[in-house]
């Protein structure tokens, strides 16, 4: 009988993401297949402390912070053994227990390059982008800089530093009014699930717009508004496109879905507030012309970042003008290197209706991110 594989499920962490991350843990813990591996709970609690096997289990079930932080359980004291991990530099071999790590963390501390900056250095096999590709990822700036030089089609856009607008409000102002058009999302550049982001109509919103923006990140990304072509520009509502891409040198794309939001865009309430009734509609109803042309866009986008393993690429359409003989602007919005992962989730979503099943996909990751390791190895780190 072939030995099972250990993998460490990490989940949770210090961002402004940590319940998603709870909900895409607890989702691939309760669907992974035991049969072929042998599965290690690892749990980050919202104050950064790294949790014991039965901590982690709480953490999902909702204990609070306080409460795992406070106590100093068995699994705590212990050298991690039950996970393989530890935070000792010395211990170099400190990772041996754990074949491969699926870090299900979302946003800042997680799916930034930290975690797999340190994975790295333990030399263990991870699921997902590298350092450089989820740092890029990450980082809505550095991001549209790798699409431009791809030739990928992307919004016009400002950049500026929290020190800038806390500075001279005035003068940010008057530089994000001449390069761009009202309206426009104002966006932390380093964050996820939507958060801080915000829709600015006129002047009189920007400024509250940049101060939530600025709580979350030193670099602030200003963008103008897709709406539609035609006799729509300037009225219509943008269409959100989003494509799954799987794979690494040689990566595979998804249907294409749409998200269709209960609000004016897709944020964070429309993505995880109960009562939303924001609809994915998969496959997204467009030509098959735009959903070739789409599907080649997500995967250059996907290897002009650099990425591996899994990534959710998003997408603006024009709303199409029917009188208009010119065919709606698709613009690549981002990549996303660690979506949410729940079995409902939109990048599980979108391959099971393109024919791999939720256990099917944890399979080909955890897989992908071992053959990422491996291939590693070939690489000479000495003359």
């Amino acid at each position: 009988m072939a030995k099972k594989l250990r993998v460490g499920i990490l989940f949770g962490g210090k961002s402004g993401e940590h319940e998603v991350s709870l909900r895409s843990g607890a989702s691939i813990l309760n669907a992974i297949d035991r049969s072929k591996y042998e599965v290690v709970p690892i749990g980050i609690a919202k104050t950064g402390q790294w949790l014991g096997a039965g901590d982690s289990k709480a953490l999902l079930d909702g204990v609070t912070v306080p409460a795992l932080a406070g106590k100093k359980s068995a699994a705590s004291k212990k050298k991690v053994e039950s996970t393989g991990l530890t935070l000792q530099a010395s211990a170099a071999d400190s990772t041996a227990a754990l074949d491969v790590v699926f870090p299900v963390l979302h946003g800042t501390f997680g799916e930034d390059g930290t975690i797999q900056g340190m994975l790295e250095l333990a030399d263990v096999a991870y699921v997902g982008s590298g350092v450089l590709g989820s740092s890029v990822g990450m980082d809505k700036d550095a991001m549209k800089k790798m699409f431009a030089a791809a030739g990928l089609p992307i919004v016009k856009h400002v950049t500026l530093l929290r020190s800038e607008w806390k500075a001279s409000p005035r003068k940010c102002a008057k530089l994000i009014e001449e390069k761009l058009k009202y309206p426009v999302f104002v966006k932390p550049a380093n964050l996820g699930s939507s958060v801080g982001i915000s829709k600015v109509r006129e002047r009189k919103e920007l400024a509250k717009a940049m101060d939530e923006a600025a709580q979350f990140d030193r670099k602030i990304v200003i963008e103008e508004g897709v709406s539609g072509n035609g006799k729509l520009r300037g009225k219509g509502k943008a269409r959100e496109l989003e494509i799954a891409v799987l794979g690494n040198d040689d990566p595979i794309a998804s249907v294409v879905g749409e998200i269709v939001p209960d609000r004016e865009f897709y944020d964070y309430e429309s993505k995880y507030d109960s009562t939303s009734t924001s609809e994915p509609v998969i496959p997204a109803k467009i030509t098959k012309a735009q959903a070739k042309q789409l599907r080649q866009m997500a995967i250059d986008a996907f290897k002009s970042c650099d990425c591996s393993g899994l990534a959710r690429v998003d997408f603006l359409l024009e709303e199409a003008d029917p009188a208009s003989k010119k065919e709606p602007k698709i613009y690549l919005n981002e990549v996303n290197t660690m979506p949410g992962f729940t079995s409902i989730s939109m990048y599980p979503k979108l391959w099971e209706a393109t024919g791999i099943s939720y256990v099917e996909l944890i399979d080909r990751l955890i897989a992908l991110g071992v053959e990422r390791h491996d291939e590693r190895k070939a690489t000479s780190f000495t003359k």
